[in-house]
Formats: C-alpha cells, sequence, structure tokens
C-alpha cells in the first residue's frame, strides 16, 4: 500500500492531516501547533496521551499542553518556553507526510518547523525538528523534542558503560529535578537501564542522562514505542549534559530528547532528527538484559 497523505478532521479539530501506511497512522494538527496530536497502529489506539479537556480548542494566550509530539528549544525557561502553540500553522503536503510550521514567536523570534515523513511499508516515521532564528540577535539553544506518552507504561533509557582503558575515571552524570526522589517506587535503577513507570497515583519526577547509544522507549499495552536520534560527542548539551530527558506525572510520560547546545545567528537554523518505530506484541520483560535483547531485536526488523 502506498502511502496516503490526506485532510479530515480529529479530536474536534476540523483541519487536520493524516499520514497513514498499511501499518501506523499519523495526524497532524493545522488548527494549533505544530503537534503530532496521534501515532498508532492503523486503527489503535493512540500512543499519545490526549488531553480530553484540551482537545478542539484553538486560540487564547494561554499555553495548552494538548497531548502528542511537540518541538521546543531548550534550555527551559517559563518565559521562552511556554509560547502558546493555539493558532494556526501552515502545512505542505509531501508525497510521504508533512511539513508544519510555525509562525515565528513573537517573543522570542524563533520559528519552529516539523517534517514527518512515512515509511511506504514500516511501521516507521522520520520527524525531523528545525528551529530559525529571526530575531535580530544570537540565541544559544538546543532543539527539544518531546512525545507525550499514553498512561500506564514504562519509559526505558540505556546507560552508558563505556570506561577509560584503566577504568578508573566517571562516566556518566545523572541531571535531577528539584521535585525528583530517588527513592520514587516507580524508578528501577539498572546495570543497563533505567526505567521510569507512569502511575496515575504520583506526581510529578524528572531525570535526565548522555545516551550515546542514541534510543529510548516506551513500552505499554503489549506495544513498544522506540525512538532514535543521533547522538553528537564531544558536544554541550543541555541540563548538564543530558541527551534524552524523561518527566512522568500522574497523567502522562514524556518522552524526550534534544540536540546539543547551538549558538545560532539571526538567519541560521538547527535540526534534530528522531525515527519513530512502533511494534506490537510485545510483553516488557522484567529483567534488563532481556529487555536489551527485544530493543535490538526489533530495531534489527525496523
Amino acid at each position: 500500500m502506498a502511502i496516503s497523505v490526506y485532510k479530515a478532521p480529529y479530536a474536534g479539530w476540523p483541519n487536520c492531516f493524516w499520514v497513514v501506511n498499511e501499518k501506523v497512522e499519523c495526524v497532524v494538527t493545522s488548527d494549533v501547533g505544530p503537534r503530532v496530536i496521534r501515532f498508532a497502529l492503523k486503527g489503535g489506539p493512540n500512543e499519545f496521551a490526549e488531553m480530553q479537556e484540551q482537545l478542539g480548542l484553538t486560540g487564547g494566550d494561554e499555553w495548552r499542553i494538548y497531548g502528542g509530539h511537540r518541538l521546543w528549544h531548550s534550555p527551559e525557561k517559563r518565559a521562552r518556553t511556554y509560547f502558546p502553540d493555539n493558532a494556526p500553522v501552515q502545512v505542505t503536503v509531501l508525497p510521504d507526510g508533512v511539513e508544519v510550521t510555525q509562525p515565528t514567536e513573537t517573543t522570542t523570534g524563533i520559528k519552529k518547523v516539523i517534517r514527518l515523513r512515512m515509511a511506504p511499508e514500516a511501521p516507521r516515521v522520520e520527524v525531523e525538528h528545525r528551529l530559525i532564528n529571526e530575531g535580530l540577535w544570537r540565541v544559544e539553544m538546543a532543539a527539544w523534542c518531546l512525545s507525550v506518552m499514553a498512561p500506564g507504561g514504562v519509559g526505558i533509557v540505556p546507560q552508558d558503560l563505556t570506561a577509560d582503558e584503566e577504568g578508573l575515571l566517571p562516566n556518566r552524570v545523572l541531571s535531577l529535578w528539584p521535585y525528583t526522589d530517588l527513592s520514587d517506587p516507580r524508578y528501577t535503577w539498572g546495570k543497563h537501564l533505567i526505567r521510569l513507570r507512569q502511575d496515575p497515583q504520583r506526581g510529578p519526577t524528572k531525570f535526565g542522562l548522555s545516551v550515546p547509544a542514541g534510543w529510548c522507549a516506551y513500552a505499554n499495552r503489549g506495544h513498544m514505542f522506540i525512538k532514535q536520534f543521533s547522538y553528537l560527542e564531544d558536544r554541550t548539551y543541555p541540563d548538564f549534559g543530558a541527551s534524552v530527558e524523561l518527566y512522568t506525572n500522574e497523567r502522562f510520560l514524556e518522552l524526550e530528547t534534544l540536540s546539543p547546545l547551538y549558538v545560532v545567528a539571526p538567519g541560521e537554523e538547527i535540526a534534530h532528527l528522531e525515527t519513530w518505530h512502533l511494534f506490537a506484541g510485545v510483553e516488557l520483560p522484567t529483567d534488563e538484559e532481556e529487555v536489551m535483547t527485544a530493543v535490538a531485536r526489533l530495531l534489527g526488523r525496523a
């Protein structure tokens, strides 16, 4: 089956663009955004969370999470980060997807662009994120790509186990937020992996770390969502060197990847590419080495 791209309503927004092959489907809003509000096996439940009280809303000065997948610029600062994306965006239809462009943010001078391209026969999507400096001054920033995952699952991040020749130097930095409690039972601190479980009874927690392996994942309802991304050695990443961050609260879990920090001159841009994979019939093993084997096997099929 060829890729189909068409316009149809979704979740109360009348002007959404659907990108579909025989295995998966994506829905991108154009009444607000840029936002990929849905990614799912064809006809299946949304892998992304949806904030029911916000679906279909447009306009206003209040930032809304909506759900789905979004693009921000890091480091996080309320005045720059929480620019409302409640206005219409420009959508260009591609043969295998769409490109979505947000009007330039009036408070930052940054323009956000998401280009989504679907594989013709596989449950795979490439999502390119671009930040363009249309302001008057140089801006230091990183592309920050956040997928708001549906509740009930487990986020998975591989640790860096490389060592110097003598094995004497530290090799990892764990970024922790003020509200993070290391005794929180949602965490499983393993040798190879860090796992974080979404729990509807518990509030916010977050961590970040450097992930040279270039992937992170979310397991939920027998499905495995895997993000791959490029990790650039010898570059400075935000938040004490984090290329992956996981945040969760009582409603969702965010699976986030970041580019290195760049100083972006007026007229210049930065880009960060994620590749999404979605697999069904995957029960998450309890043993972390079996989890690593399962992820490697799935990516080998991708």
